[in-house]
């Protein structure tokens, strides 16, 4: 069937076709840094790396570009309370941002606008629009004309007339139409300003994401992304006047948006104060515990997110880590063997189709930790050498395509492996003197401490306990 992608514009799955051959031109929404990320944030930038991951198993180039927002109301209103400059502010959260992406083991980006550096193509595209009649220029401020645009709202399936119901909308008087919303705002003290045609002021939020895919990507994409809380008015309002501007229609082949996640009945939000920071959680567990639970629910559904959540997903890593340990045995040959390999080339299938399917990492998940189970009913039977590794590099690679590095924590092999390898081999001293005792008494102390001794024709090896 090949890769079929879910399109919040049309509300189905569609067949994956890009518009370069070969190439997808991917554009996913960043962090608006005036604060430290949360693992909301952190959730969607998962997401998108999966997909780009998977992508480029499946052989395409992909040409990721996540903007930062370091021009911004909340920025501003942090600078003036702070006393710092906006962007001192900005460039410190980016840096965070850059540190996180190395944390959660994120692919980088290719490309990382700001809005502070695409001011000119801003001033471009909105000149063009007024020139189009799709805009006005009022006491300095420039407006996006809705209802020029006779297909307003085909995202988020709202009609023009009800737009205003439930939603924040700026309302100003100069405005032609409660509806129009900011393309460019004039400068007011206490804010950042540039020099335009309509004298000193600031982009708006919406035009920001336009000029910067256009400026990296082109005027069409084959994937926009971004949460759930982004369809209206960001989203809608990008596809207003990028496709008024370039005339292009698709702006976007496929909309993808992930779910939000949840604390309680809220979705996590700075402006709520309901969140958890990446740093705070990375303090208690391991990045790829924040993977898992991600990936353990598919990208379009809401994430109800508690500790005890936590807990769950930290002991399946421990058993996804578990596939990795090495084999007791050396047969290469049987029953065992055959099992292991039909399991082997059953789980790429099952995987490939669960992760064509939209993206379904639950599904896929759910495959890898079948072959778990076979890679240790395999070492169980004494099944080593090639088939065995051949195994675990299956697993490595399909884990890989999901971003999981499955290290070992505390380091066990790095300070404490020479001295669990020291006690194993003083062990291994005291059962060849018969002092049994003794020898038990190591193996059961290490036990304790979460070391589980294996023994086996070639020796004895040790894990982590599961």
């Amino acid at each position: 069937m090949g890769l079929v992608v879910y399109d919040t514009l049309s509300r189905q799955k569609k067949p994956f076709e890009t518009i370069e051959p070969g190439v997808v031109r991917m554009y996913v929404c960043g962090p608006t840094v005036y604060d430290s990320a949360h693992i909301g944030h952190a959730m969607s930038a998962i997401v998108f790396d999966v997909v780009r991951r998977y992508l480029e198993y499946r052989g395409y180039k992909v040409r990721h570009v996540m903007n930062f927002t370091d021009v911004d109301d909340k920025i501003i209103a942090r600078a003036n309370e702070s006393g710092e400059d906006p962007f001192d502010i900005a460039n410190r959260y980016i840096e965070d941002w850059h540190r996180h992406t190395r944390d959660l083991n994120l692919l980088p980006a290719t490309h990382y606008p700001k809005v502070s550096e695409t001011i000119q193509q801003i001033i471009e595209i909105v000149d063009g629009l007024i020139r189009k009649g799709y805009a006005y220029e009022a006491n300095g401020s420039v407006y996006f004309r809705v209802r020029a645009d006779d297909d307003y709202g085909k995202l988020s399936r709202r009609k023009l007339d009800e737009v205003l119901r439930g939603t924040r909308v700026d309302v100003q008087e100069e405005k032609e139409d409660p509806n129009d919303f900011a393309l460019w705002k004039a400068w007011r003290p206490g804010e950042p300003y540039w020099e335009s045609p309509w004298g000193k002021g600031r982009p708006g939020w919406h035009i920001e994401c336009s000029a910067m895919s256009l400026k990296y990507l082109g005027e069409q994409l084959d994937i926009h992304g971004g949460g759930t809380d982004l369809i209206f008015p960001h989203h809608e309002n990008e596809i207003a006047q990028s496709e008024s501007y370039t005339g292009k229609v698709p702006f976007v082949r496929y909309w993808m948006h992930n779910g939000m996640l949840q604390l309680g009945n809220e979705k996590m939000s700075k402006s709520l104060g309901n969140m958890i920071t990446i740093d705070e959680f990375l303090e208690r567990y391991d990045a790829d515990v924040l993977r898992l639970i991600i990936l353990s629910s598919h990208y379009r559904t809401p994430l109800l997110f508690t500790w005890g959540v936590a807990e769950e997903n930290k002991r399946a890593l421990e058993r996804l880590r578990g596939a990795l340990r090495p084999p007791i045995g050396d047969s290469t040959t049987g029953e065992a063997v055959d099992e292991l390999n039909r399991a082997v080339i059953e789980t790429r299938e099952r995987f490939e189709a669960a992760m064509d399917d939209d993206f379904n990492t639950a599904g896929a998940l759910g495959h890898l930790f079948e072959l778990v189970t076979a890679i240790n009913r395999a070492r169980d039977a004494g099944v080593g050498g090639t088939p065995f590794a051949e195994a675990q590099a299956t697993f490595r690679e399909l884990t890989g395509v999901l971003g999981l590095r499955l290290e070992s924590q505390e380091g066990l092999s790095g300070e404490i492996g020479p001295f669990v390898d020291l006690l194993v081999e003083v062990r291994g001293e005291l059962r060849a003197a018969k002092l049994w005792a003794l020898a038990d008494r190591i193996r059961d102390r290490l036990r304790e401490l979460g070391i589980v001794l294996e023994d086996g024709p070639k020796g004895t090896t040790w894990r982590r306990e599961s």
